[in-house]
């Protein structure tokens, strides 16, 4: 066995795997950039080491920094976790060459699997069904709408190289096909370095099946069942589950053996998810289903299958790297109940989901819940990284016993310190269709604009809101509330309207809300008789409420007034905080209408800005390689005319 392992990751899976290797009595080591200094990641391990500032090009990808740190350390293994150098056979072979041992599988097996389009090749080899489609190596334009045509439309175009939607397009019709190519080709050469694609058979009603499968180097391998990973938003999981419902026995039989065959293809070592794009179009129940690619490493969503097999498949990994046969053979793995996940993000499900950014004033999840986290109470959430909070983790006797403790553990989150996607998570847990898994991988895109409305706050809320934006929520001034000459009343407008509050005594308060008069009472925050057991905390100018569910009010700051500027087409601005990638204009420069003017890049996206009108660039307010907030101004067009010469 090891006797120290090195984590090449932050956040919250550096944080689980640290966990259990600390847990099998193994020394931990961490890598960390300037700016994980004070993470979470940090503190578990038992050594840490500086490799280079915050940008993840100049840290956590520079492999040949985190080998020289393994090896001047005396770690004797390094295991990725997920993304960054996870899947990145030159990554392996280097650790190999330095005498350390990488916690997954060997180079081959991640390059066999790294392009779809060998990879499809393979499967089908193997006698594991594939997508009807094209991966051929001519990649000429007019070859590629030829096969698109004998394939059938609609189609889908697809980078063979990455992952994570980029490169992804949908064509439905002939006429639209070299467009939406195009299109695919640019943001698959901007990802991966590569443009070439693949064209698929589009089905029409997918569900997103995986199965975790594990192999060791005696020849040994096995599944660990299936999960459903059908909700997501644009292509990115939200809330996945364990095990998959509504498969007949004998195609979940069926999508085990395939599994199975695919990781004997390559002599597959390790954790590794064999993914499948499945046909639902039958009431939703799955009748066919196709190979659609591998992950050669620990799955983000692993949690549910530990937590529907009682195993831990970090220990799994470690074990089986260290040379011990699979822990356990097939017919020793059972399931138990039914587990789902859901992915707590940084993110404004109000403005395109966007990442948002800021430190964590408070944080508390529910008791007798898994939570998976990098992050704690006063930590900074940096535009560097992933927006990844937390995965909240919930298991039960049955799916529907799962889901009601699902949504009882969101609704009980308690976060501040910047927007979430909490409350959209809480609303899609209580969509019917979710619920009565009618749904498959189109539920969150059809119904965004219903999952994403925002919910007006209870009677309660708006009050108890209003007293803190009055200051009556403190309870360590006894005079609060009251003049000399008697009891307080006075007026504030607020976000949902003006409210009139009137002080009775140091713990009762007469508040009227559009012309219905309420009671408060200081203990247990009463309305009208009834506790409501709420909790407040003001920070940075923000009001939060938690009373089923987290609510978010801003405090206007009288004498520290802000001049804001919008987004209005003369004004181009920062749309979330960020790293300023691309300036692609000066001072003078006259632009047309969709111009690319700036790319800003921030937790792992891109974002292209371009001018809404025709103008002349008279302000550049920033430049390449910057650090920016949110609504910084960057750029500032004084309109022209619509015919100005080109």
């Amino acid at each position: 066995m090891f006797s120290k392992i090195l984590v090449a990751n932050r956040g919250e899976i550096a944080c689980r795997i640290i966990q259990t290797i600390n847990k099998m009595g193994i020394e931990s080591m961490a890598v960390f950039s300037d700016a994980d200094i004070n993470s979470k990641h940090v503190a578990l391990a038992g050594t840490a080491v500086n490799i280079g500032p915050a940008k993840v090009d100049q840290s956590y990808l520079r492999g040949d920094i985190i080998i020289q740190a393994a090896l001047r350390e005396g770690a004797d293994a390094i295991h990725p976790g997920y993304g960054f150098l996870s899947e990145n056979s030159d990554f392996v072979k280097a650790v190999e060459t330095a005498g350390l041992i990488f916690i997954g599988p060997s180079s081959s097996s991640i390059e066999l699997m790294g392009f779809k389009d060998k990879a499809k090749k393979l499967m089908s080899q193997s006698k594991v069904p594939v997508v009807p489609g094209y991966n051929g190596f001519k990649q000429d334009d007019k070859v590629l709408a030829v096969e698109a045509d004998k394939i059938g439309y609609p189609i889908m175009i697809k980078a063979i190289a990455g992952g994570g939607g980029k490169g992804m397009r949908l064509v439905e019709t002939k006429n639209s096909f070299f467009e939406l190519l195009s299109l695919a080709r640019s943001e698959a050469l901007s990802a991966f370095g590569n443009d070439a694609v693949l064209i698929e058979k589009f089905v029409k009603n997918p569900r997103h099946i995986e199965v975790q499968i594990f192999g060791d180097s005696y020849g040994n391998i096995v599944h660990l069942y299936e999960r459903d990973c059908s909700l997501q938003r644009r292509h990115q999981k939200v809330i996945e589950e364990a095990p998959a419902p509504k498969i007949p026995t004998k195609i979940r039989k069926e999508l085990h053996a395939a599994a199975i065959s695919a990781a004997k293809a390559i002599n597959y070592v390790g954790a590794g998810t064999i993914e499948f794009i499945c046909d639902s179009s039958i009431d939703n129940t799955i009748e066919n289903f196709w190979f659609m690619e591998m992950n050669t490493r620990l799955q983000v969503e692993h949690p549910i299958t530990e937590e529907i097999t009682g195993l831990d498949l970090v220990e799994w990994q470690i074990r089986v790297a260290a040379g011990e046969p699979l822990p356990k053979t097939q017919d020793e793995i059972k399931i138990t109940g039914h587990s789902f996940e859901a992915r707590l993000y940084a993110e404004d499900p109000h403005n395109q989901f966007l990442p948002t950014t800021g430190v964590l004033n408070h944080l508390l999840f529910p008791s007798k819940v898994r939570v998976d986290s990098g992050v704690r109470i006063g930590d900074e959430v940096s535009p560097f990284y992933d927006p990844l909070i937390a995965k909240i983790i919930v298991h039960g006797r049955d799916r529907e016993s799962a889901l009601k403790k699902l949504r009882k553990a969101l609704i009980e989150t308690e976060i501040s310190g910047f927007i979430t996607n909490l409350n959209f998570l809480y609303t899609l847990s209580n969509d019917q269709q979710f619920t009565d898994v009618q749904f498959d991988t189109q539920l969150i895109d059809c119904k965004l604009a219903d999952l994403t409305k925002k919910i007006d706050p209870s009677n309660t809320v708006k009050i108890l809101s209003s007293l803190a934006a009055l200051g009556l929520h403190n309870l360590t001034d006894p005079l609060a509330g009251f003049s000399l000459w008697g009891s307080l009343k006075t007026n504030i407008m607020m976000e949902f309207g003006r409210v009139f509050v009137r002080v009775i005594d140091r713990d009762n308060f007469s508040v009227e809300i559009d012309g219905d008069d309420f009671l408060v009472n200081r203990e247990g925050w009463s309305v009208d008789g009834v506790k409501s057991g709420a909790k407040f905390l003001i920070t940075n100018n923000q009001i939060t409420i938690f009373h089923k569910g987290s609510w978010y009010f801003k405090l206007d700051d009288k004498l520290n007034p802000k001049i804001e500027r919008k987004a209005d087409g003369n004004n181009i601005i920062a749309p979330m905080p960020g790293f300023i990638k691309v300036i692609n204009v000066k001072v003078g420069d006259e632009v047309r209408e969709g111009d690319l003017l700036v790319v800003q890049e921030a937790m792992k996206m891109e974002h292209t800005l371009l001018a809404q009108k025709n103008g002349m660039v008279i302000k550049v307010e920033v430049e390449a390689g910057q650090q920016v907030e949110a609504g910084k101004l960057l750029i500032e067009i004084e309109p022209l005319s619509d015919d100005f010469d080109t």
